[in-house]
């Protein structure tokens, strides 16, 4: 039937979706097959642009560099008003160990976090607007690059997304193997972490191993500072706030050079948390951390702390619409509605930052290789029609047609 309306017989966004599931597997398949890292989606991109080309909805390349955004009108546009639906579309730098047909065709990259599945859900949703236009108003399928630590949202943003396209609410939707297959999960909060980068460079004085009492050493340092940073959370934080300091790499030396002191020791981390006051707590003490240990060992400190992305938090009206849509389709029982906030990050909360929306997550089931950010991690293909459905769902439902 192409672009033609198939009026209010229809079933429901989902059903519509059932019925073209196997030509959106093979989208997602083979996107999971050719992943691309954050701003050099340029397949990907062309390939959703194509897509919406032939569903006869307008078409925005490069928003962001590497986005696309589909502008899709209601049948009526009387009301002036717009949402967007947004996907991210990049992979990640992790080699894949599954073994199907459509696993990685790239060395070293991945979809290990279900963003091809993300990408297809948006399609599917974009395919059912547009062939049915019922709605008033306009909806804004954006598909966004550099979710996986490059800020592609802000990109967008910084690029014009909302003044070019302006959306007067925003929402997402993740796929999470926490919870069964068929189900919805949020919260009226938070949603995912604020992520900050720590970068620590310790500065001594090298020399030989032989005669330590001639050096100033960082390695000495660095373990020092790791440990004692371990305290900083759990004597500085108030207990029932959350907040997680990491220090997850170490360079220092040769490791062949087995009786040299080196002259510098590195340390990077992450630091995750809900609330700001907390994030400006943390970075105070672990700079006067680092740089008292340091002087207390004859060397100095330099720390970089870096605010990445802010924590990710829902407005309460939005989230209650979208629970209600969610509840209608998949039933009360089948929907998580205060989801236990996760110490991830996404960058979604950028555009959450200027306007109001809704981040959610679809159930993926699965076993124990089912983790986000695994090697062996394969998006749920049973899961697209449900997704897809909730996000026109939510379109069709905000934008409503008057009766008369």
């Amino acid at each position: 039937m192409g672009g033609a309306y198939l009026g209010r017989a229809l079933r429901s966004p989902v059903a519509f979706v059932t019925e073209r599931h196997e030509a959106l597997t093979a989208i997602r398949r083979d996107l999971h097959a050719h992943p691309e890292l954050g701003f050099e989606e340029h397949r990907t991109a062309a390939l959703v642009a194509e897509r919406l080309r032939q569903w006869r909805i307008e078409v925005h390349a490069g928003v962001g560099r590497t986005g696309v955004v589909g502008v899709i009108r209601g049948r009526a546009e009387g009301s002036g008003r717009a949402i967007g639906l947004r996907a991210d579309m990049d992979a990640l730098p992790i080699g894949e160990e599954n073994e199907f047909a459509h696993r990685s065709q790239r060395h070293g990259l991945m979809h290990a976090c279900g963003h091809d599945g993300h990408t297809t859900m948006l399609l599917g949703a974009a395919q059912y607007l547009a062939a049915t236009r019922d709605f008033d108003g306009t909806v804004y399928a954006i598909f966004q690059p550099g979710e996986e630590g490059h800020a592609g949202a802000r990109a967008m943003i910084d690029d014009g997304l909302f003044a070019r396209f302006p959306a007067d609410e925003v929402y997402a939707l993740h796929n999470w193997p926490g919870l069964p297959l068929g189900h919805i999960g949020l919260n009226p909060g938070p949603m995912m972490a604020a992520a900050d980068r720590v970068r620590i460079t310790l500065s001594g004085r090298g020399g030989h191993g032989a005669h330590p009492h001639l050096t100033v050493d960082p390695v000495l340092m660095a373990a020092q500072v790791i440990a004692a940073a371990q305290s900083i959370v759990a004597r500085n934080v108030a207990p029932l706030e959350a907040a997680v300091l990491s220090l997850c790499a170490v360079q220092a030396g040769n490791l062949e050079a087995f009786s040299v002191v080196p002259r510098e020791a590195h340390i990077s981390g992450t630091v995750r948390a809900f609330n700001h006051s907390v994030q400006a707590t943390i970075e105070a003490r672990l700079r006067e951390l680092a740089q008292s240990t340091a002087r207390a060992f004859g060397g100095t400190a330099q720390v970089s702390y870096e605010r990445v992305y802010p924590a990710t938090i829902n407005h309460q009206p939005q989230y209650e619409f979208a629970a209600a849509v969610a509840e209608d389709l998949v039933g009360r029982d089948k929907v998580a509605r205060n989801l236990p906030p996760s110490m991830g990050a996404e960058d979604f909360s950028f555009m959450l930052q200027v306007r109001p929306g809704c981040y959610a997550r679809l159930g993926q089931g699965g076993g124990e290789d089912c983790w986000l950010h695994s090697t062996r991690y394969d998006f749920n293909d049973a899961a697209i029609p449900l997704g897809s459905g909730f996000l026109a769902a939510l379109a069709e439902r905000r934008l409503p047609l008057r009766t008369t």
